[in-house]
């Protein structure tokens, strides 16, 4: 015999039900990505993508410019921008390239051995997550590795009257590498205040 529902509110939770698959099979099963620890857990990095870490609001201007990316997160006061596996040991080498050796930049890559926190797979929420938990801005779509900025492979630079073949890694460092350093202008000069 059934017991009889009651009409008044139930002061015992209903059960928790988990949701259609956990973020880490999403992560493992539908990407193909490495996943450890958890939860949350941390997507490795080196083996299917790397990743460009910069300050959240020099990532902010760098998404307002035409510049191609991949996916996109956002952690606490950071934004990693997924790049070709492989890119993280080329940044320092690109940066002095492109003049920015010696320039204090809060620019960073993680590679291979690195990690960054798994946010929540797109279209699910982790409920009351807390402030700075880890969020996709650009979520990745399966398959996305084969478009993430990479350098280009011989013979597929840019060149007049020819598409590029992709993200460029170049283009990508170079406007992050502007961005970091505006940014870091911005924080050390003093804002006017504002009289109403």
């Amino acid at each position: 015999m059934p017991f009889p529902r009651s009409t008044e509110a139930s002061a015992v939770p209903e059960p928790r039900v988990p949701p259609e698959g956990d973020a880490r099979s999403w992560y493992e099963r539908v990407l193909g990505w490495a996943v450890t620890g958890g939860p949350p857990g941390r997507l490795v990095t080196g083996i299917r993508f790397d990743v460009l870490e910069l300050p959240a609001d020099a990532g902010a201007a760098l998404l307002r410019r035409p510049v191609a990316t991949g996916p996109v997160a956002l952690a606490g006061g950071r934004m990693g921008f997924l790049v070709a596996p492989g890119a993280a040991e080329e940044l320092d080498g690109l940066l002095d390239w492109l003049e920015w050796g010696g320039v204090a930049l809060e620019l960073t890559a993680l590679g291979a051995g690195g990690g960054i926190t798994a946010p929540a797979p797109p279209g699910r929420s982790r409920g009351e997550s807390p402030r700075g938990a880890a969020v996709w801005l650009r979520p990745p779509e399966l398959g996305c590795e084969a478009s993430l900025p990479a350098l280009p492979g011989p013979g597929q630079g840019h060149r007049p009257g020819q598409r590029a073949c992709g993200p460029d890694l170049v283009r990508l460092v170079a406007a992050a590498a502007t961005e970091c350093h505006r940014a870091r202008l911005r924080r050390r000069t003093p804002q006017p205040l504002a009289f109403s």
